[in-house]
């Protein structure tokens, strides 16, 4: 069932199929998003019984693994869909776990700022998303890595990873993704770092940034579009280097990116299979919206086609997120009937 390295992206080898109508699943989830667990439980299981699923197994995730070991243990047990609940952290450590396998993965957000949700439209609809699975839906995806950790979404050094940690969570729960735009204006006027960003075997380019992100999938927190032009499939990583000076930059720039404006100022777009950005000081970093370590240094080379994941139909379609709403509508359906029998 496990592969090294890239795999190819043949739909022979999809881990749930359409003649297949009882795949094995498995529920990895964190207590800590969820109000009521055993209530969760109930509409999960029961709305998958209604599309004629087994039972899934139930792992929980801990403070000491937020679910590459729980991801992993489901793979081990057969499971050909494993289900991710929970925040930003929950997502990726499953995305780890599930590159290079046969086993898809599916999202059900629990937390605020879910960005591989948003890429998906499912913001914070458990309906939505158990539809988007018994649909069966199926894409295989890039992922980039950084060391020993996957991002199926984007990485990033510098004011994107300042902006999460000082978006406070009682926040979060209370406004959900806009939040993160309070973060974000404690930041505005910090200085500029100076990097250099090496992309593939080219000479190392000099910047003054505010920030540097690499992505596979362009979509921000609240479904905003940073870039157009990045496919989750096409075998690049794409690299926004943001370089605004003043409030004015700053507005300009968020302007261009709300419009969907093929240029946006101040930021400059580059593409390449690895990246390396160095910085004169340390820098805080994430990976898919989780915060990791701060260090001088973020290094990232993509995977080609390493993870299945559940998508709304049509599943080549260029956005993700296609058809995510009229699959909710659908999903509501799913449930509906799972509580009345």
């Amino acid at each position: 069932m496990l592969h090294t390295g890239a795999v190819d992206g043949g739909d022979d080898k999809r881990p749930v199929t359409a003649d297949n109508h009882t795949p094995r699943s498995a529920v990895v989830v964190n207590p800590v998003k969820v109000t009521d667990l055993d209530d969760f439980r109930r509409t999960v299981d029961g709305a998958l019984a209604a599309a004629g699923w087994p039972e899934p197994t139930w792992y929980e995730t801990t403070v000491e693994d937020p679910g590459r070991g729980q991801a992993a243990a489901a793979v081990e047990a057969g499971a050909e869909v494993v289900f991710a609940c929970g925040g930003d952290g929950t997502v990726m450590a499953c995305v780890t776990a599930l590159a290079g396998t046969d086993v898809a993965l599916a999202v059900l957000p629990q937390g605020t700022g879910n960005l591989l949700a948003a890429n998906l439209g499912l913001s914070n609809d458990l309906a939505a998303g158990l539809e988007v699975a018994v649909e069966r839906g199926m894409r295989r995806l890039d992922v980039g890595a950084v060391g020993d950790q996957c991002f199926a979404v984007m990485a990033g050094m510098g004011f994107d990873a300042q902006m999460l940690d000082s978006t406070s969570e009682t926040t979060k729960r209370r406004i959900g993704w806009p939040a993160y735009l309070v973060g974000a204006a404690k930041h505005l006027r910090d200085r500029p770092m100076r990097v250099s960003i090496r992309i593939d075997d080219g000479p190392p380019l000099r910047r003054r940034a505010r920030s540097v992100l690499i992505a596979n999938v362009g979509r921000l927190q609240g479904g905003v579009r940073l870039l157009t032009d990045a496919e989750p499939d096409d075998g690049w990583l794409d690299v926004a280097v943001l370089t605004p000076r003043t409030l004015g930059h700053w507005l300009a720039m968020g302007w261009a990116v709300l419009r969907r404006r093929d240029s946006v100022p101040r930021m400059e777009v580059l593409r390449g299979r690895k990246v390396v950005i160095t910085s004169n000081r340390a820098q805080p970093r994430q990976l898919d919206g989780d915060l990791i370590e701060p260090g001088r240094s973020l290094k990232a080379e993509i995977r080609p086609e390493s993870l299945w994941l559940c998508v709304p139909r049509p599943e080549r379609h260029p956005d993700l997120s296609v058809d995510a709403g009229a699959a909710a509508e659908r999903g509501e359906r799913l449930v509906e009937e799972a509580r009345r029998e």
